[in-house]
């Protein structure tokens, strides 16, 4: 449920790739329903257009992000148990992130609070603290940095494809799925977009070292073997 919700901008949001995963829908079948709400001018500023890099093909598809007036107003038509079940758990993320937006978020807030509080709320300011240092670390990361990790991921790629000469799409393909694999296995999120801000130097650092798994390496083998076989 964690990756449910997300901060953006100081706003907690959640975006049209997290909830067509989320509900099993089609990404592009939640994206012309978003298309149509925002026919209606009232409801524009629930939603901002972005882009997002595909980690089978490395190529840019859009994606909004919606705040919780938009998510509701997307969810409206989803419907059943399971969908019921679903919109609960967003309406409980959404409420936590909302509450972590009110804490306190610069040392002289938090200062000011200190001085105001007695003993007992002395007590607690660590854990006010935590929580605001769990926020912060817990924002997704900017366009500019998400765009750096984009780019190095597609260079990376080219990188270990050209020592294999000629490769099929496909076979491109495989090396995108190991690397943005281990990406997220490593920040411990379900789509790249959902990369946090405090994981951006460990993420750069893993597509600069990352190499094909064993696995990866032997699907590429045979499928050039499958096509020097074929006749010409």
């Amino acid at each position: 449920m964690n990756d449910l919700v997300i901060m953006k901008n100081q706003q907690a949001v959640t975006s049209s790739l997290q909830v067509a995963e989320t509900f099993e829908k089609e990404h592009r079948n939640v994206l012309a329903t978003i298309g149509g709400l925002l026919k209606n001018k009232h409801t524009q500023h629930m939603f901002a257009k972005e882009t997002y890099i595909n980690e089978q093909n490395g190529q840019s598809y859009p994606i909004y992000y919606m705040n919780r007036d938009g998510f509701t107003l997307l969810a409206m038509g989803f419907t059943g148990t399971k969908a019921l079940k679903f919109k609960l758990q967003y309406i409980e993320a959404f409420n936590f992130m909302e509450e972590q937006v009110k804490l306190p978020t610069s040392p002289r807030e938090i200062a000011r609070l200190a001085l105001q509080a007695n003993e007992e709320t002395n007590q607690r300011l660590d854990s006010v603290e935590g929580d605001v240092k769990d926020l912060k670390e817990n924002q997704v990361i900017p366009n500019p940095e998400y765009s750096a990790l984009s780019r190095r991921v597609n260079q990376r790629v080219s990188e270990v494809a050209h020592s294999y000469g000629h490769i099929t799409q496909k076979q491109r393909g495989e090396l995108f799925k190991d690397i943005n694999g281990g990406i997220k296995k490593i920040a411990n999120v379900s789509a790249r977009s959902m990369l946090r801000k405090k994981d951006y130097q460990m993420v750069m650092d893993f597509i600069n070292d990352w190499e094909p798994s064993t696995a990866t390496k032997t699907i590429i083998r045979q499928t050039s073997l499958r096509l020097d076989k074929e006749p010409a």
